[in-house]
């Protein structure tokens, strides 16, 4: 993860679809336009869903990491305010 300057980091481990994407779209909708948030997630629904979800809402993502411990990180930047 050293390749991106991360601004904030949530972690969504503790919850589950669909409070995985709204834990994840109200971290990013603190962030400003350009700033890059890391949310480690479980696997399972939550590496399906919250990817496709961030980038429905138009966000791009930088990486998805799998920590191989059954969590992931996942690289988002923000996109638009």
């Amino acid at each position: 993860m050293a390749d991106f300057n991360i601004d904030d980091t949530v972690d969504i481990t503790d919850v589950v679809c669909p409070t995985t994407f709204v834990k994840a779209k109200v971290a990013l909708e603190e962030l400003d336009e350009g700033q890059i948030l890391s949310i480690r997630m479980n696997d399972g629904e939550p590496v399906q869903n919250v990817p496709r979800s961030i980038k429905e809402e138009g966000h791009k993502i930088l990486k998805l990491t799998d920590n191989e411990d059954g969590t992931y990180t996942l690289i988002v930047e923000k996109v638009g305010d």
